[in-house]
């Protein structure tokens, strides 16, 4: 299991639900490649309205059409092991936004496995 505490970066990056990578959801394709490359965690938010640098306000209500509902992929890991994983964001992502933020983990603990 990863350890994690204290200092650490959260990259958020912000895609639409349609997005696909080689006929996969975009969302799907990066919390793989982060699992993939040890980071410590992944996780995927669905949006219910929002626009981006398109201008074209995506939402949920049921009087619109919208099926490209904005999409939330939150990774916290130590500074250099997000670093790390950037180039693969930057070959995935063509369309969105990607941020950094610095954080301080509290508390990084999982379940417990049985035997």
């Amino acid at each position: 299991m990863t350890r994690l505490a204290g200092r650490a970066l959260r990259v958020t990056i912000l895609v639409g639900e349609s997005d696909v990578w080689h006929h996969r959801p975009l969302y799907s394709e990066i919390v793989h490649r982060a699992h993939e490359a040890g980071l410590a965690g992944a996780s995927v938010f669905r949006g219910i309205e929002g626009f981006g640098a398109s201008s074209l306000i995506h939402t949920s209500r049921l009087l619109s059409l919208s099926e490209d509902l904005p999409v939330a992929i939150v990774i916290v890991d130590t500074e250099e092991r997000v670093r790390e994983f950037l180039p693969q964001l930057d070959a995935l992502v063509s369309e969105g936004l990607v941020i950094l933020d610095d954080c301080e983990v509290i508390r990084y603990a999982g379940r417990e496995q049985r035997v």
